[in-house]
């Protein structure tokens, strides 16, 4: 992973998704670029946060599809958000039906856990 932003501009501006690679871990198909967002849920709301995260995904995956459509969108989240509110059935119904992409990580040590496609 690079900690360079992958910058994509957009009619309403630059944006800016937190990290990008080519995936070469955690995969069988070695060589595919991806570029990830990384959220951290600590705030009071989960849902605010999934709302917003949401609507940023959604944004940023438009976005690439226009000028790098070879590269994949992951949303990183911490696998203890991750057991607890997004394998609520509401939740695992809007990533299926939004075909969302996730990375679940440590967030004291930063380790990936597991990529859930």
């Amino acid at each position: 992973m690079t900690h360079d932003p992958l910058p994509v501009s957009f009619e309403l501006g630059d944006m800016y998704i937190d990290y990008r690679s080519r995936k070469n871990s955690c995969s069988r198909k070695r060589g595919r670029k991806i570029a990830v967002e990384v959220k951290s849920f600590f705030k009071t709301s989960v849902i605010s946060e999934f709302h917003t995260a949401l609507g940023q995904f959604i944004n940023y995956r438009l976005a690439l599809s226009e000028q790098e459509p070879d590269r994949i969108l992951y949303l990183a989240v911490p696998i203890d958000t991750y057991t607890s509110f997004f394998t609520i059935r509401l939740v695992q119904s809007i990533i299926k039906t939004y075909q969302l992409k996730l990375i679940t990580y440590q967030p004291v040590t930063e380790d990936i856990v597991e990529w859930i496609n």
